[in-house]
């Protein structure tokens, strides 16, 4: 390993690391000091009094060779520092990464949860509008078809219109030539007309209204729906024309008295 690279990397070492490094690079120097003192060299004279205390010199190539031996070992375990501290390190930054990802994940669940929230309201609000659209477009239906029920006139022709409306929906048959022929016939158009002489009469049930008709006939063939009044238009032709379609197949069929 170089020495640069030896030096980059006790950069992130603690103190107490720092400090053992610097031990082993002092060790270095006083392994290179001894190495080149040479193994023969004479250490000057020193007076008798001093000689006692002088330090003793290890020289030698051998000494040198296993301090050189413990700076290797002690770089060793410097890098196996450095790299724990690396595992260390990469550990965090790994934990960091996958908080941030469920971070992440956890965002994006509720936002599509949040998505999906206001699409099933979007759907509800559509779905009850289409049902208020459906309910309007049935009111304004019924309106139309009420504003479409038509009006009849206070006359001849009104009372023959209203009356064959009313037979068609309860499946009687006649038609307008043949209800207009028999009442111009029988009373001339008078809904108030009364037989007074007619054999009817003498039996004490005259014939009455526009077609005629005696009260038990009427009572018997009476529409569901039209007055009780033997007198009223309407509902003097309908049961007129009730009585003749059972008597003769159709109020059309009918020429004379009858």
């Amino acid at each position: 390993m170089s020495t640069f690279s030896i030096h980059s990397r006790l950069r992130r070492l603690s103190k107490t690391q720092k400090l053992s490094a610097a031990g082993v690079s002092a060790a270095a120097c006083a392994a290179l000091s001894l190495s080149l003192v040479p193994a023969h060299a004479e250490t000057p004279a020193e007076p008798q009094a001093s000689s006692a205390a002088a330090p003793v010199v290890i020289a030698g190539l051998p000494q040198a060779k296993t301090i050189q031996a413990s700076i290797i070992e002690q770089h060793s375990t410097a890098e196996k520092l450095v790299k724990a501290a690396d595992a260390v390190k990469a550990k965090h930054a790994a934990a960091a990464k996958a908080k941030h990802a469920a971070a992440a994940k956890a965002k994006a669940a509720a936002k599509a949860a949040a998505k999906a929230k206001a699409a099933a309201k979007a759907k509800a609000k559509a779905a009850a509008k289409a049902k208020a659209d459906v309910a309007k477009r049935s009111s304004q239906a019924a309106s139309r078809s009420a504003a479409r029920t038509p009006v009849y006139a206070d006359n001849l022709n009104g009372w023959i219109t209203e009356a064959l409306d009313i037979m068609k929906a309860h499946g009687i048959p006649g038609s307008y030539d043949g209800l207009h022929r028999n009442i111009m016939r029988e009373s001339t158009g008078n809904p108030n007309a009364v037989n007074g002489w007619d054999v009817n009469a003498q039996n004490g049930t005259p014939s009455c209204g526009l077609l005629q008709v005696i009260q038990p006939t009427f009572n018997a063939y009476h529409v569901p729906g039209t007055s009780t009044n033997i007198y009223d238009p309407v509902a003097n032709i309908t049961a007129a024309a009730n009585y003749a379609a059972d008597r003769y197949g159709s109020i059309d069929n009918v020429n004379s008295a009858y």
